[in-house]
C-alpha cells in the first residue's frame, strides 16, 4: 500500500476514535454545544480523509505524487487546527486567535480538497491511456 495511503488511514483512524470517544463524552454530560465541530471532526478527519487513502491506494500512479503529499498535509494540519478552534468559539472561548486559526484551517481543508480533486481530474484523464512499460 502507498505510504500516503497509510498516512491517510492512520489519521483518519485517530479522528475516527476522538470523534466516537468525543460524542460519549457530550452524550454522558449532555452538553452538545460542539456538535458541529465534532460532526466536522467525524467527516472530514475520520470520512473524507479514509476515501482520500482509499483512492491512492486503488490510483497508486497519483499516490506518490508531490499533489497528494500536499493533499494530505494541507487535510491533516487543517482539520488539527480547526477542530479545536470550532470547539472553543462553541464552547463561548473569547481569545484574539481562535477566530482567524478557524478560518485559516477552514481554507487549508478547502486547499486540500482542491488538490485531492486535481488529483482526481488527472487520474480520471489518464485512466483511457496505455500505460508504457
Amino acid at each position: 500500500m502507498p505510504r500516503v495511503s497509510i498516512a491517510f488511514f492512520v489519521f483518519a483512524a485517530l479522528c475516527g476514535l476522538t470523534g466516537m470517544g468525543w460524542g460519549i463524552w457530550m452524550g454522558m454530560a449532555e452538553n452538545h454545544q460542539t456538535l458541529t465541530a465534532h460532526a466536522h471532526l467525524n467527516l472530514i478527519g475520520w470520512v473524507s480523509c479514509a476515501l482520500m487513502g482509499g483512492f491512492y491506494a486503488l490510483v497508486k500512479e497519483r499516490a506518490g505524487s508531490k499533489l497528494a503529499w500536499m493533499n494530505f498535509g494541507l487535510v491533516s494540519g487543517g482539520v488539527v487546527v480547526m477542530i479545536p478552534s470550532l470547539a472553543a468559539m462553541m464552547s463561548g472561548v473569547d481569545l484574539p486567535g481562535i477566530l482567524p486559526a478557524a478560518i485559516l484551517g477552514s481554507i487549508a481543508v478547502f486547499v486540500g480538497m482542491a488538490t485531492f480533486t486535481i488529483n482526481v481530474l488527472i487520474a480520471a484523464m489518464c485512466a483511457n491511456q496505455p500505460v508504457q512499460a
